[in-house]
């Protein structure tokens, strides 16, 4: 068996002092897509090497010369406690079993064992190690303090304690391989999120993104599972997918509530057994790719009417974070409207304009329903529209309509009419509440001058 230099969180250390026992468990676990695989005949070397590297699962032989499998047993549940271990043995006694159980091993396996009963016990093994670091990890992140910022995530602009919730969130689980589930309306930043979380994750593969929208099953598996030469009309060649592409990296599935259920099952098998068939192969290849999914429908719902399979929701969700629309994080437009008017004006060649003091609370009072995309959108219009001096609202106001038509229904009569003199009162609280009290905003937002507004406050 070849040797490697080195141990990783998804590295398998084999303990046996049988050189042909090492050689065929090897061989199993390759098979299974399992590559990071380090054997080791001498038991004596195994403490050191885990002194010096992490591991994701250890293999012990029970009965060995110099340290045996039972006395390895303790000293890694007590000084090692996040990597799992299964025990292997010749015997099958029940008292053994029973009392490696209790020393804190993972699994007991007999010899001899089947190829899918060895691999499956690794499979769970190396999951829970997973589980054990990112729990680990989470609970690092969130701990009381200032979260810290690392340098994937300073692409992002906001003051929102929202927003900082969701980065520890991240960083807590970015050293996983388990799947993550990113929730979010359209236009909140979901696949920025996502890339920020390949950044974290120290990953050294590429980040792919494909959006499912759309795509049928047949595009669906070429797309992101390849094909082989002649395996349908027109394919000259073979074309690896987008799985292969993110191999050692991420693959970023958005949309995945739009995926049809024949492409839904093939995801499922991919995430379950980390296996795929590009078409026209019978030969399974294997992923070493992260997924993270997205979107912006109700799961639990598509769910319940069965057009999204239980069994991968509940595969997706390992990890699920929600990004807050802008609507509930106010505080982040002021940052936000610096950064598009920036970018706006460098990307026409034009001088950044200074905008007046109300814009930021006339906005703050819109709902904002494509979030962060409509913002800049409407940055980018108002600065293609600028010609000189402070920035004008008028392009927000034909963007936004005044907010007129909101208020308007948020204020009901409580008799089922209102006079004038009621409804306008009730708008002009509307608008005051909206924006913090600002009159310049709320003016704005009714579109009347501070003045006229003035005017009216002091009549009540």
């Amino acid at each position: 068996m070849e040797e490697q230099t080195g141990v990783s969180h998804s590295t398998i250390v084999l303990v046996d002092d049988e050189p042909e026992i090492l050689f065929s468990f090897g061989i199993m676990l390759r098979r299974a897509g399992f590559s990071d695989v380090k054997d080791l005949q001498d038991s004596r070397e195994l403490l050191p090497l885990l002194a010096r590297h992490e591991a994701g699962a250890v293999v012990l032989d029970l009965q060995m010369p110099y340290l045996s499998g039972k006395e390895l047993l303790g000293e890694i549940t007590s000084s090692y406690p996040e990597v799992p271990v299964i025990i292997m043995t010749a015997a099958n006694q029940l008292d053994t079993a029973v009392d490696c159980m209790k020393e804190g091993a993972f699994d007991y396996l007999v010899k001899p064992v089947t190829p899918d009963r060895f691999v499956s016990a690794i499979r769970k093994a190396l999951e829970i190690s997973s589980l054990r670091r990112e729990i680990a990890s989470l609970r690092e992140s969130l701990a009381p303090g200032e979260p810290h910022r690392a340098g994937a995530l300073s692409q992002f602009h906001t003051r929102s304690d929202k927003m900082q919730f969701v980065f520890a969130y991240l960083q807590g689980v970015a050293p996983s391989d388990q799947p993550v589930l990113v929730l979010g309306e359209t236009g909140v930043g979901k696949e920025l999120v996502a890339r920020a979380l390949h950044g974290l994750s120290g990953r050294t593969g590429e980040f792919v993104a494909l959006n499912s929208a759309g795509l049928d099953d047949q595009v669906f598996a070429d797309t992101l599972f390849g094909h082989g030469k002649g395996s349908f009309t027109g394919a000259d060649s073979n074309r690896d997918g987008m799985v292969a592409r993110a191999a050692g990296g991420t693959l970023f599935l958005d949309e995945i509530g739009d995926l049809a259920p024949a492409s839904q099952v093939k995801l499922l098998r991919l995430l379950q057994e980390g296996e795929y068939y590009p078409i026209g192969s019978d030969r399974p290849r294997f992923s070493t790719a992260r997924i993270v999914a997205a979107t912006n429908c109700d799961l639990t719902t598509l769910v319940a009417n069965g057009s999204f399979r239980k069994d991968l929701f509940f595969r997706l969700c390992s990890h699920q974070v929600r990004i807050p629309p802008l609507r509930e994080r106010s505080e982040d437009i002021a940052p936000l409207l610096e950064v598009f008017l920036t970018e706006a004006a460098h990307s026409m060649g034009k001088r950044r304009p200074s905008f007046p003091p109300e814009l930021i609370g006339y906005l703050s009072g819109y709902s904002f329903p494509g979030n962060i995309r409509e913002l800049r959108a409407m940055v980018y219009d108002a600065v293609a529209r600028h010609r000189g001096g402070v920035l004008s609202m008028g392009t927000f106001r034909d963007a936004i309509g005044h907010g007129l038509t909101s208020l308007n229904r948020d204020c009901p009569a409580a008799d089922g009419f209102a006079t004038l003199k009621e409804m306008e009162e009730r708008l002009v609280e509307q608008a005051l509440q909206r924006t913090g009290g600002n009159q310049g905003a709320a003016a704005a937002l009714l579109g009347i001058s501070r003045q006229a507004l003035n005017k009216r406050l002091n009549r009540r």
